[in-house]
């Protein structure tokens, strides 16, 4: 291990309590920082045994936070909240920063309006009406910053903020800085600084372990979930992706980039924040063990363990082939001759999107019963899959976009040169199998998506920000586009005939709609859909499923394996009325 930095940052509650303490009583002080309601009360009381009268806001999602905390919103009729418009953000940057509001009303109307665009500073104004005939205003301000990148693209941050007006004074007002923007300022200062070697991966591991107080809301509904502490793993992940992207030489965004694994750990601390950061090298391997989950994969909960789903993979028939990932773990498929056209089943290309895992197993077995022909590889992405197990182990209901890549940080698709490593294995199912029909299961987080710290809205992942059901990407080669159609209306009519999916989607497409806007999909029977034509090496078809899995457990995990598994289905079913096939 070598440590690159190891420092600690004093938490800003605390630091704000014993700063206002020495003021005279009388002292009125409004503040916002980035702590959860009661750790706010307690200072606010602490504050007031003397005689300063203190309110302390959220300064992420503070109109959410407003409404959790200060709107009687069991009889609420009527809900007009006019969003502010910065001319350094996106247009909808407040209106999505409002998300789940569409959500949180209890049947109240709700109209979702923008203000005309202003530099100040952004605040949301309310009107709130009440089925007793009550009415209210109320104005949120939502503090930010307008900053600039390392790159020097600016953009416009959430930050802390602190109103002082002691007896006899005028206001005093401004930004200070959080424990939170220290942390993520001082990590990617140091990570911009040190010498890294001249060509990839940088090094086996990147760790940065933060240990922060923070915001922790966890209701029961998914969508309402708020975790600064998760918002700070992926803001330091895709941040550093992007430094080493553009250290690289390679456009923004190329998923071939091989930098190594960058592992931010974020959990709970509740004095002073510490950061860690070191490059470390792979972790032993771990034997796969044996599997102990006696449930029957239609009724799995959670997850997969690695041996489970080698086991489960040991009972589908056919010819077994296996590759090695860069970390030493087995890439594992196996092909089944059968009847009609032959498809490419896989699971976890992204790591973190489990659902697909449990669906190409579970449509595997019925396929079996059926004699179709298929290559199946449920779990491409063996290295970040037992990363994302080590990181659910600490934070269960984060995304964990750190074990979304390979153990080399590039995306396994878009692996263009040796070593080969995880990507052969698809190689082989395709050559094997003659597939021209690639099913590639995968998910999307199951709530808001955020990085604060670097403009709120996450940068080149912006249609994925909110979920909006489950929904489908059809790409084809040149002159398969009518039967890619054809594909597309058989499956999305199969799924239009489980109405559990069909209000799943409806109510999450509704409160997209609200704060996103209209879906860049089409409907097809209730089903998002994109269909596309790519000019690129591999199947003819691509049909890839996303379901909003990352996070879930119990109900939510098995409505999602069972939409995989039916999705699956389908789609042999479909192939086998395409004609003809070549």
């Amino acid at each position: 291990m070598d440590v690159l930095l190891d420092v600690r940052v004093p938490r800003t509650l605390q630091a704000w309590v014993r700063e206002l303490s020495g003021s005279p009583a009388g002292t009125v002080v409004e503040g916002w920082l980035f702590e959860g309601t009661r750790a706010r009360r307690r200072a606010e009381a602490q504050l007031a045994a003397r005689g300063i009268e203190a309110r302390l806001y959220s300064a992420y999602k503070p109109l959410v936070h407003h409404f959790l905390e200060a709107v009687d919103r069991k009889a609420l009729a009527r809900v007009t909240v006019h969003c502010p418009v910065h001319p350094g953000a996106s247009p909808r940057r407040f209106l999505l920063e409002a998300y789940p509001l569409a959500e949180m009303l209890g049947g109240a109307e709700l109209q979702l309006l923008s203000l005309p665009e202003s530099d100040g500073m952004p605040c949301y104004r309310i009107d709130l009406r009440w089925r007793d005939g009550r009415e209210r205003s109320d104005t949120v301000p939502a503090p930010n910053r307008v900053h600039a990148d390392f790159l020097d693209r600016p953009m416009l941050s959430p930050t802390a903020w602190l109103r002082v007006r002691r007896p006899g004074e005028a206001m005093a007002e401004g930004r200070r800085e959080s424990e939170h923007e220290a942390i993520f300022r001082q990590a990617l200062a140091l990570v911009h600084a040190h010498p890294w070697p001249a060509t990839e991966p940088y090094f086996e591991r990147l760790e940065l372990r933060v240990d922060m107080p923070g915001i922790a809301h966890a209701p029961v509904a998914e969508s309402g979930w708020m975790n600064t502490r998760e918002a700070m793993h992926e803001d330091l992940y895709f941040s550093l992706l992007e430094f080493f992207q553009h250290r690289s030489g390679r456009p923004a965004g190329d998923r071939r980039l091989r930098p190594g694994q960058i592992v931010p750990d974020v959990r709970a601390g509740r004095g002073a924040a510490r950061l860690r950061i070191a490059t470390v090298a792979y972790p032993p391997l771990a034997p796969d063990g044996v599997a102990t989950d006696a449930l029957p994969l239609e009724h799995t909960p959670s997850p997969l363990a690695p041996a489970r789903i080698a086991a489960e993979l040991a009972r589908i028939p056919g010819q077994r082939f296996e590759v090695t990932s860069r970390e030493g773990r087995a890439v594992r498929g196996v092909y089944h001759p059968g009847k009609g056209p032959a498809v490419l089943i896989s699971g976890a290309q992204h790591a973190n999107e489990t659902s697909g895992v449990v669906g190409a197993l579970r449509a595997a077995r019925q396929l079996v019963a059926q004699q179709a022909h298929f290559a199946l590889i449920p779990l491409e992405n063996p290295d970040g899959y037992a990363l994302h197990r080590a990181l659910c182990a600490q934070a269960p209901r984060h995304m964990h976009h750190a074990a979304r890549y390979t153990a080399l940080g590039d995306d396994l698709e878009y692996r263009d040169a040796p070593p080969w490593f995880e990507r052969a294995a698809r190689e082989q199912g395709l050559a094997m199998s003659g597939a021209q029909l690639h099913l590639n299961l995968h998910g999307y987080p199951a709530h808001e998506w955020t990085r604060p710290f670097s403009g709120y809205i996450p940068r080149g992942f912006e249609a994925w920000m909110l979920p909006k059901g489950f929904f489908l990407i059809l790409r084809h080669h040149p002159g398969w586009g009518d039967r890619a159609r054809r594909l597309a209306e058989h499956v999305c009519l199969r799924l239009a005939e489980r109405p559990v999916l069909r209000d799943f989607n409806a109510k999450q497409l509704a409160s997209y709609n609200a704060h996103a806007g209209d879906l860049p999909f089409e409907l097809i029977h209730g089903t998002a859909c994109m269909i596309s034509e790519v000019h690129r090496p591999g199947p003819a078809l691509t049909l890839i499923s996303e379901f909003p899995d990352e996070t879930i457990h119990g109900a939510p995990f098995i409505l999602a394996h069972d939409t995989q598994t039916a999705m699956v289905l389908a789609a042999v079913e479909a192939l086998g009325l395409i004609s003809p096939i070549p």
